[in-house]
């Protein structure tokens, strides 16, 4: 009896023993790849690209152009070389260039048309809408504006260093308005108006000790949008050699 309890012990010790030694033989699992969570919240880092990109300046912004309908000068007004207007509308030009006012430009531009670019006549035409008008003065977008009578050098920068400077020249002069008049001074090309619409001439005629080779025009298109004057071109002509 005591050899039959001895030999039992001497089995379950050897069975034993062989479990510990397979669990040690056996591979330890992989354990699995942990799952990336997406983080609880996102932030949007609003940049200067962030803004409506002059890029896409004709194209249409994200909210939609209200209807609007082009109609003759408000009630009161025979045309629009006797609307006042008009004139405030060109002060307000005035105070938006001097003063960096996006808001305020943009409140010029045409909801219907935009309003049309050129630093140079026979160069690029930018269209800019109300909402891409708000950014002008701040976004550093570089255009190309064609190339520079006379040494056919690309002309390229943003509106703000490229148009602005130019708009400034002739408001910081004695200028005189035109209505619907080409108002230019010795031109060695044909000066035209590009469109069947009214405009302004912003003319600046020269100086003397210049020969008056340095007179400088900004021609200011305007429509009437719901009675009220907008501009929906500006385009700049000067002397050329």
């Amino acid at each position: 009896m005591m050899k039959l309890k001895t030999f039992a012990i001497l089995l379950f010790g050897f069975a034993l023993l062989a479990a510990v030694i397979t669990a040690c033989a056996s591979p330890t699992p992989t354990p699995p790849t942990p799952t990336l969570l997406p983080p609880a919240t996102s932030t949007v880092i609003v940049t200067e690209t962030s803004s409506p990109s002059i890029a896409t300046a004709t194209t249409e912004p994200s909210t939609a152009i209200p209807t609007v309908t082009l109609t003759s000068p408000a009630s009161g007004s025979t045309n629009i070389c006797a609307d006042p207007q008009v004139n405030s509308l060109i002060d307000s030009l005035k105070t938006a260039i001097h003063n960096s006012d996006g808001p305020l430009l943009a409140s010029l531009v045409s909801p219907s048309s935009g309003m049309d670019v050129r630093y140079l006549r026979n160069g690029t035409v930018v269209n800019y809408d109300q909402d891409h008008a708000k950014f002008l003065f701040e976004t550093t977008f570089e255009v190309d504006w064609g190339a520079e009578p006379g040494s056919g050098a690309a002309k390229t920068g943003s509106f703000h260093d490229v148009i602005v400077p130019d708009l400034v020249k002739v408001f910081d002069q004695s200028y005189t308005l035109h209505c619907n008049e080409l108002k230019y001074g010795g031109a060695s090309y044909d000066v035209n108006w590009p469109y069947d619409k009214d405009f302004y001439s912003v003319y600046f005629p020269g100086t003397a000790a210049n020969g008056n080779m340095d007179w400088r025009t900004w021609v200011v298109g305007i429509e009437y949008v719901d009675g009220k004057p907008y501009i929906y071109a500006l385009e700049q002509f000067f002397w050329e050699p």
